[in-house]
């Protein structure tokens, strides 16, 4: 609450359609806002599940002419986000329809900002500033419940010369519309289901806890975090349950609403340093490292977490006791959806000194809520390894 006479301003440009079956809207969407030709960016998993053909089915029906980019990577590339815009190019097309997980969203958002600027090489708009100009109509539909990225306002993207995450991020990202239907979820694997649940978990939380958060960003963390611990589990080991997927769809959303308009901090930190090294989920990443930055954190946000287990549905006799508790049922909601320890990554002591460099110089460890140096970050690396 001591963030209430603090200034700040929410922005959220996107139309946000939820529900099951609202992937009916893509064709009335794409007409009211002139949509003529789309791209479709995409990854070879959505095509497999069979989601892309629902899309395409939508648009054959309406006579929409198209074109499909599926080549996007996990954690997606430069090339990935150049390619895609000379594909838009090469065919005249004048909007993007971004379908899947965080990567084509990401991807998307990039490709937009190419096609805006009439460039090629996104890595010129890295940062917060560079990109000035509004987007093509671009949509997003989400096929898992993780990112947020359908309504945040940047994209991460991997250098793929200097080996790092680059941050894109403008309030002209952001999509015009986001289509959230969690059927589009149910065919979502379990071990993507409890890595990008994590992810969305990490997300609310850091939100919450950052720094520079503010009292629209914690009423949609809190939400989202009580959505996400009570449903993750079901989720992954019943999959078929819509009620399970639908409360982690709106929580994944909720918590993007929640660190894009507040940040998120030093988890992340590790996590994008890991995946610009050695192209890790970054769910898996997050899951594994959130518990120990938060015990890293504890001494100096106490009444946060404990209003952290709260929403998770815990009781406690003081505050201190419901931080322990937020810890150790974050820890242990990991292991139960059979995520991995940090040690079971392809990750060695010998690399957690670049490991920590590069976390220290991310620009959201100013917003952790316990400054951290390199000599922190190495000791949580090194805690996170040695875990059980």
């Amino acid at each position: 609450m001591d963030n209430l006479t603090k200034f700040f301003s929410f922005e959220l440009p996107t139309k946000i359609i939820y529900g099951a079956n609202c992937l009916d809207n893509l064709c009335i969407e794409l007409k009211e806002n002139e949509g003529k030709k789309p791209i479709i960016i995409t990854d070879k998993g959505v095509e497999k599940a069979g989601i892309l053909k629902k899309i395409t089915d939508l648009l054959d029906k309406d006579d929409f002419p198209y074109v499909v980019y599926d080549g996007v990577e996990a954690n997606p590339k430069d090339v990935n986000v150049e390619e895609g815009a000379k594909i838009a190019r090469e065919n005249d097309c004048d909007c993007i329809i971004a379908v899947g997980g965080g990567s084509p969203i990401d991807c998307a958002k990039s490709v937009g900002v190419l096609l805006a600027h009439n460039d090629t090489e996104i890595k010129k708009y890295e940062g917060k500033t560079a990109a000035t100009k509004p987007l093509p109509l671009f949509i997003t539909i989400p096929t898992t419940s993780g990112t947020g990225s359908e309504i945040t306002f940047s994209s991460v993207i991997t250098d793929t010369k200097n080996k790092y995450k680059m941050t894109v991020k403008s309030k002209y990202t952001a999509a015009k519309v986001a289509i959230c239907d969690p059927v589009l979820t149910l065919s979502v694997p379990p071990a993507v289901t409890a890595a990008t649940g994590m992810d969305a978990l990490t997300h609310a939380i850091e939100a919450y806890t950052a720094t520079c958060s503010e009292p629209i960003a914690d009423a949609v963390s809190l939400y989202a975090i009580e959505l996400i611990y009570n449903n993750l589990k079901t989720a992954v080991f019943e999959g078929d349950k819509l009620q399970a997927r639908s409360a982690m769809l709106m929580g994944s959303m909720l918590a993007g609403i929640g660190f894009s308009h507040s940040d998120v901090a030093s988890v992340h930190c590790i996590s994008e340093a890991l995946g610009g090294m050695f192209d890790l989920a970054h769910g898996v990443c997050n899951a594994v490292l959130l518990p120990h930055v938060m015990e890293y954190n504890k001494d100096y946000c106490v009444a946060k977490y404990a209003r952290v287990a709260k929403a998770m549905g815990f009781e406690f006799k003081s505050d201190d006791e419901g931080a322990d508790l937020a810890v150790k049922a974050v820890q242990q909601l990991a292991l139960d959806v059979k995520l991995p320890l940090f040690s079971e990554l392809n990750v060695e002591p010998k690399d957690f000194d670049i490991l920590a460099k590069k976390s220290a110089i991310n620009i959201s460890t100013e917003s952790n809520p316990r400054p951290m140096s390199k000599e922190d970050y190495l000791n949580v690396l090194n805690n996170a390894y040695n875990a059980k």
